[in-house]
């Protein structure tokens, strides 16, 4: 059982991530994936001191990647869970303004 700080593993900074914490107010991380909404909910609200409106969450399968000249070695890129999370208007996280706490 995951609890605290443990549920947010890394924020995901992209470009598409960038579009929705500047314009849709939502921020983009990678979770366990045993964990439930609820929980990344109260993690959010706990480590950033934001009010959170709503958890959206999508399973991100494992994926095969070759390397090499010949391409024979084959690399599994582990699954992870990304939780895509509404927060007020007014209310804003630091780790995506580029803004250090």
């Amino acid at each position: 059982m995951t609890t605290g700080f443990d549920i947010l593993r890394r924020p995901l900074i992209t470009e598409k991530t960038a579009y929705l914490s500047s314009k849709l107010n939502q921020y983009a991380f990678a979770v366990p994936v045993e964990v439930t909404r609820s929980q990344v909910k109260d993690a959010v609200e706990k480590a950033f001191d934001v009010k959170v409106l709503k958890v959206n969450t999508i399973n991100v399968i494992a994926k095969m990647n070759r390397r090499g000249r010949s391409r024979r070695l084959a690399i599994r890129k582990s699954a992870y869970k990304k939780a895509i999370v509404t927060v007020r208007p007014e209310d804003r996280i630091p780790v995506f303004e580029g803004v250090e706490q």
